[in-house]
């Protein structure tokens, strides 16, 4: 573990360096899949460090959910990228309209130069490297801070990254909340940030000064829908990956499920038989994350307690000793019932293994219930009749849906992935992050006769013409 930390003001310097660089050689097709496929190559041969890393991190993280959504995530990206990449490159073709014939008109995906990454703890490489790689196949180059958070993560990062590239293509710069609210405050030509609401605020009002452009991925409170003619089991079941995944630190985990009334129960009973199933009895619990440090735990449990000071039913799907939880930061899979919407983990994102089960009498009081609330970076709707999904699609504005299932439009590689409102702004992801870390370029060829020749005074000379132009 590296114990280096960037001097925030030794950016200039860095991003002098990074700029430079890119006007004197602006990145080839032939550069960036090179780059891209290199580092595919290191980071694949390096996945056991990886994995160990993030588990050091972590306390104990299972390394297959970091093969999973570290791993596999981002080697299926890149390949994406390095799979379109020639078609994204090319011009698009734009129609002019009669009144500009015979002009031709494109636009053109040019780079932007120097892209910011700021990358958060819970996904430590995918949310790192990502953004990165699409950076890299938009012809950019790179400035990455990872997370001060797994600093045993960052330094792995930063090794693969300058085995990979030169300093003056990707640069990575590591400290805390002071480094990030500096970079954010440089003058880049396009920024990624992925962390809280609260955070994206401050980076959305340090970016202002340069009017840099954006793509915030925060998060809020994303709902899942369990309709009244699911099988209960199969939601339950799917329900547990998307929540107990990485012990639920993940932007879209379901923060909320909202379920028919009369079966609110035996949801609760098949999520416990999913946690019995997967996990046994936690006497090892090798395959279950734990909380990443302890003012999140401590967080989540502050949750808990103020949930049974209120008389609100929590209940634990599973019991551990009270001093090997503190010990190991473990908090097995939990459940709230109906908690009122003024306790904090119904105001807040959650980002650990809580879910709150609440009641509703129909599909329109669940469609209201997430209607009262901010736009969510997921949405979850399980039902096998088509029409009741449409009425939630139709009302419910939300950053990506997953139908019948969780998490997974995240790992599509072709469907942008980005928030709404306080959720985020802008996507990533293959086509969506390319054209966001590009500048497309609109590009009007002129012929060498044009009407515009006439297009001057005295008019009355032209007056026919006018007259059919404004039609």
């Amino acid at each position: 573990m590296s114990d280096a930390h960037t001097d925030p003001a030794a950016l200039p310097a860095i991003l002098q360096t990074l700029r430079t660089a890119w006007q004197a050689n602006r990145p080839t097709l032939e550069q960036r899949r090179d780059d891209l496929q290199r580092l595919r190559a290191a980071l694949k041969a390096r996945l056991p460090d990886m994995a160990a890393a993030i588990s050091a991190d972590f306390g104990h993280r299972s390394t297959h959910e970091s093969l999973i959504a570290d791993g596999m995530t981002v080697l299926g990206d890149i390949d994406h990228l390095c799979g379109h990449l020639r078609g994204w490159m090319r011009p698009r073709r734009v129609g002019v309209g009669w009144r500009f014939w015979p002009a031709r008109a494109q636009t053109r995906p040019v780079p932007l130069g120097v892209v910011g990454v700021i990358s958060p703890w819970n996904y430590p490489v995918n949310l790192a490297l990502i953004p990165l790689a699409t950076a890299i196949a938009a012809g950019n180059h790179v400035i990455l801070k990872p997370s001060e958070h797994t600093p045993r993560t960052s330094a792995f990062l930063q090794s693969l990254l300058t085995d990979v590239f030169p300093s003056d293509r990707v640069a990575v710069v590591q400290g805390d909340g002071d480094l990030a609210g500096a970079l954010a405050g440089s003058p880049l030509d396009h920024l990624v940030f992925t962390g809280s609401t609260t955070i994206g605020r401050k980076v959305m009002a340090a970016a202002a000064e340069h009017l840099t452009p954006l793509t915030l991925e925060l998060g809020g409170k994303s709902p899942a829908i369990v309709c009244s003619d699911y099988p209960l089991e199969k939601a339950a079941a799917r329900l547990a990956t998307g929540k107990f995944f990485n012990a639920g630190q993940t932007c879209i985990a379901p923060d909320y499920v909202l379920i028919d009334g009369h079966r609110q129960r035996e949801l609760v009973q098949q999520l416990q038989t999913q946690v019995q199933a997967r996990y046994g009895d936690f006497s090892d619990a090798a395959d279950y994350t734990r909380i990443i440090h302890d003012g999140q735990y401590q967080r989540l449990r502050g949750y808990l307690e103020e949930a049974r000071a209120r008389g609100v039913p929590v209940i634990e799907l599973a019991m551990v000793d009270p001093e090997r939880a503190q010990r190991e930061r473990l908090i097995v899979p939990t459940i709230v019932l109906d908690p009122p919407a003024d306790l904090a983990l119904m105001r807040e994102e959650i980002f650990g293994p809580i879910l709150p089960v609440c009641a509703y009498p129909d599909l329109d009081a669940a469609i209201a219930a997430v209607q009262s609330r901010d736009r969510p970076l997921a949405l979850y709707v399980f039902s096998h009749e088509r029409m009741q999904v449409e009425r939630v699609l139709a009302q419910v504005v939300a950053g990506g849906v997953t139908v019948n299932d969780t998490l997974l439009h995240f790992a599509v590689n072709g469907l942008p992935f980005g928030g709404v409102g306080p959720s985020g702004m802008g996507a990533y992801h293959a086509r969506a992050g390319f054209d966001a870390m590009s500048k497309q370029l609109p590009i009007l060829w002129q012929s060498r006769w044009a009407a515009s020749d006439l297009l001057k005074p005295p008019y009355s000379k032209i007056a026919v013409m006018l007259k059919a132009m404004v039609r």
